[in-house]
């Protein structure tokens, strides 16, 4: 078998990372410090979780789901030198049109950060008659341009692609309906101009496998690999004591990623650990980004655990994929 690699993937060698316990038998394997951002990180917000992060200038960056103290959820901004420890902005990211009046939605919350080419692209869940998908846009992290909303109500877990595909965007979305998404299956759709969305292809749906037959939804933006482009997912169980988000494995075709190569049947990761069990929703593990060294395959998971908390799970390239692929299971794709 030929060994699997990044593509277009820079190297990394200051990202976090922990070897792998020795005797541990699952493809991740959690940050011993978890969690890396815990309660009531600033005066105003009471908890971060489900946020991304990713490389910047000599450091990091990330966008930050802050669940404020009066309830109503917004993206903060934070940086770092080490992706572990977190300078959190007390002030909400503050969005403007495209003629730099102010457009701020009603709440924000499970943001995505991408960079395509030179500009970086945040993606969340704000009010638009409903839940719907916000997009914005900035070059420098000190302006924020807000978008049209991609998409119509109701739809969630949206995440851009890091680099065009056949010319066009390309966004992984999971449409729903008004209620608490029973409908949950993941759809891609191209854009020439982040305006004018279509070529709507149906990727995949919730599994037969128990720990993801309720829902799926997209996390992580893809990497893209010599196999394919690797997505880590979130798909969520229903329980006699509620709903269990587990983290995900599949592989999509690299030029046609409506295409499920590789779809693993077991979870990546389950909630087992006290800040994963315990929290304002218990039993949540629910991916948002990914950091990864062009140089040695190493890849660090970013989740939010239990609406409460920040963590991080890491794993090795070829080691994820050859389990994805072992473990393959892809007729319900």
């Amino acid at each position: 078998m030929s060994k699997v690699s990044f593509v277009n993937v820079p190297p990394l060698p200051n990202m976090p990372w922990e070897e792998k316990p020795a005797g541990y038998r699952f493809p991740l394997w959690r940050n011993s410090t978890n969690p890396i951002i815990k309660r009531n990180p600033t005066a105003a917000v009471a908890r971060i979780f489900n946020s991304a992060v990713m490389p910047y200038e000599d450091g990091y960056i990330g966008v930050f789901r802050g669940e404020q103290r009066d309830g109503v959820p917004h993206i903060y901004l934070g940086r770092s030198s080490n992706a572990l420890d977190w300078n959190i902005s007390e002030e909400k990211i503050n969005f403007t049109d495209e003629n730099g009046k102010p457009y701020m939605p009603e709440y924000a919350y499970d943001p995505r950060l991408v960079k395509v080419e030179d500009t970086y692209y945040i993606m969340w869940c704000t009010e638009f008659e409903g839940a719907a998908i916000g997009l914005a846009k900035t070059t420098d992290f000190k302006t924020f341009t807000r978008l049209e909303n991609p998409f119509l109500p109701f739809n969630r877990n949206a995440v851009l692609f890091p680099r065009k595909i056949g010319g066009n965007f390309v966004m992984l979305s999971r449409p729903s309906d008004s209620g608490h998404t029973p409908f949950g299956d993941m759809f891609l759709s191209e854009s020439p101009d982040l305006t004018y969305w279509g070529k709507h292809r149906h990727v995949m749906g919730k599994g037969e496998k128990w720990w993801e037959r309720l829902k799926v939804g997209a996390g992580a933006a893809p990497i893209e690999t010599s196999e394919g482009w690797l997505m880590f997912y979130h798909g969520v169980s229903h329980t006699c004591n509620g709903f269990v988000y587990s983290v995900g494995g599949a592989i999509l075709d690299i030029d046609n990623p409506s295409v499920v190569k590789y779809r693993c049947e077991n979870f990546l990761l389950t909630p087992e650990e006290w800040y994963e069990e315990q929290g304002f929703v218990p039993n949540v593990c629910f991916p948002c980004a990914t950091l990864q060294d062009g140089d040695t395959g190493r890849i660090a998971v970013y989740y939010g655990a239990a609406d409460s908390y920040v963590a991080i799970a890491y794993t090795q390239l070829e080691d994820v994929v050859e389990y994805i692929k072992e473990n393959s299971h892809t007729v319900d794709s």
